[in-house]
């Protein structure tokens, strides 16, 4: 990716150094954990810390952090402020063409454990999304595991990721996460997954779009760029952390989509580059 010597965001809460918990690739948790954890990072609805078994199922108390808006001085630090302002440009664009105004998230760099308003976050959670006080956290330490244990180097796999939880950072701010949580109150459990399946796919699609804009507007990917993201999305795919994670693959259980699925519509995003191509909700198949 052509990132250096960009803006930087201003929306930047440096938690670092302030906690601290067992690292995804430090031994102490095993693929089989992580998978299972990475097939709830990015639901709306539950606290994958229940998942992982490192909170109570009691409301979580939500401690003050002070932010500190310092711009990162280490080289992933400003990687990840560089992604995260491109998304600011290209989605205040696209909803100023809708007449909408676009309030851009913060994104929270945290090692260990960080206190969130959905409740406290952790490393193991992997990247995550809270609607609750529209903040995107990350461990940097993932990219760590997405590499060597996921199988998905490269930059613009990084930037994939960040780009889905802006994805549903859109979906928040266009009222469709409300609406789906609404839904998935009054379904039973495979048919709320079904459409959490839905839901996620429609990040990925407009991680897409956000990636043909940036690409477009400002040259960002280079050769071999979108091959990293598209590998990324496929293996993040529920068959594919099932079967790494040793278990069966059982369809009814998904949440986040098949890597076929994620793949296409992914790729689907940045073909098209168009919001409107990315309705996972009234799709006859996905």
């Amino acid at each position: 990716m052509r990132w250096k010597d960009k803006r930087e965001s201003d929306n930047i809460e440096d938690r670092r150094g302030m906690g601290a918990a067992p690292r995804l690739g430090g031994g102490k948790i095993g693929l089989g954990t992580i998978a299972i954890a990475l097939l709830a990072w990015w639901l709306f609805d539950i606290n994958p810390m229940q998942i992982l078994g490192m909170v109570g199922n009691g409301p979580q108390q939500v401690q003050h952090v002070p932010a500190s808006k310092v711009a990162p001085d280490d080289e992933m630090g400003r990687f990840v402020s560089v992604v995260l302002a491109d998304t600011e440009d290209v989605w205040g664009e696209l909803f100023r063409q809708q007449g909408k105004t676009y309030q851009a998230p913060t994104l929270v760099l945290f090692s260990g454990r960080t206190p969130t308003a959905c409740g406290q976050g952790s490393a193991a959670m992997g990247p995550f999304y809270c609607p609750l006080d529209s903040k995107v956290y990350i461990d940097l330490d993932f990219y760590r595991t997405l590499h060597t244990q996921l199988g998905a180097p490269g930059d613009f796999a990084q930037a994939y990721v960040i780009a889905h939880e802006i994805g549903h950072h859109v979906q928040n701010q266009l009222g469709i996460s409300d609406k789906v949580r609404q839904l998935r109150s009054k379904m039973g459990e495979a048919e709320g997954n079904a459409l959490s399946v839905r839901q996620e796919l429609q990040a990925d699609c407009l991680a897409g779009v956000w990636a043909h804009h940036a690409d477009r507007a400002r040259s960002l990917l280079e050769a071999g760029d979108l091959e990293e993201g598209l590998n990324a999305a496929s293996r993040i795919g529920d068959d594919n952390l099932q079967r790494s994670a040793g278990q069966a693959v059982v369809p009814d259980s998904f949440t986040h989509g098949t890597s076929e699925q994620r793949v296409r519509w992914f790729r689907r995003g940045f073909d098209t580059g168009q919001m409107q191509q990315c309705d996972t909700f009234a799709a006859a198949s996905l």
